[in-house]
């Protein structure tokens, strides 16, 4: 009778096990990409040589969990819009604005895709002082982890001196 007693307790046991996991699934449901910095006008920033902008990569998952997934994520980076020259982007890639594995990206290409516009309530025109930035192109970046892509990401970049800007700079300096 007593070992009836443990298998029944056993079997009851298991079904509970079964029923409490039975129909839930924690699968990951999204990934976003944040930037870790201060954004300008929605657009992060590399300002100045070496800057560098630390992205991560989070997996959402069903059950509201996250998970830090930077690691083992994959870069997508598109050059959108020109420099201040008007000239095109140069493509991404490691002489650029490359991404480490660990998420971390660096502004090492002489490139500058802010302008200071003129000011037309003045004669005659003179560029802003202090700049007002305008984005004239950026580097859009997604990240990818087991076939989610995430939210595209703007980072503009301000590496090189401005032929634009009567202080010299190159766009925001955050």
């Amino acid at each position: 009778m007593k070992r009836t007693l443990t298998v029944f307790a056993l079997f009851l046991v298991a079904i509970a096990l079964l029923l409490t996991s039975c129909g839930t699934s924690d699968s990951i449901k999204s990934v976003q990409l944040n930037a870790n910095g201060d954004s300008a006008g929605g657009t992060f920033n590399l300002p100045g040589v070496d800057a560098t902008l630390q992205l991560k990569v989070w997996a959402i998952y069903n059950s509201g969990k996250q998970i830090d997934v930077t690691n083992a994520s994959t870069w997508t980076v598109t050059p959108q819009g020109v420099d201040q020259s008007g000239a095109a982007l140069p493509a991404y890639g490691p002489t650029t604005v490359p991404i480490s594995a660990s998420g971390l990206m660096s502004g090492i290409a002489d490139i500058c895709t802010w302008t200071d516009p003129y000011n037309t309530t003045v004669t005659p025109n003179v560029r802003w002082n202090p700049p007002i930035w305008e984005a004239t192109g950026f580097y859009q970046v997604t990240a990818t982890y087991r076939n989610f892509t995430s939210e595209p990401v703007g980072v503009g970049v301000g590496v090189q001196a401005s032929n634009t800007s009567p202080v010299g700079g190159c766009g925001p300096t955050s």
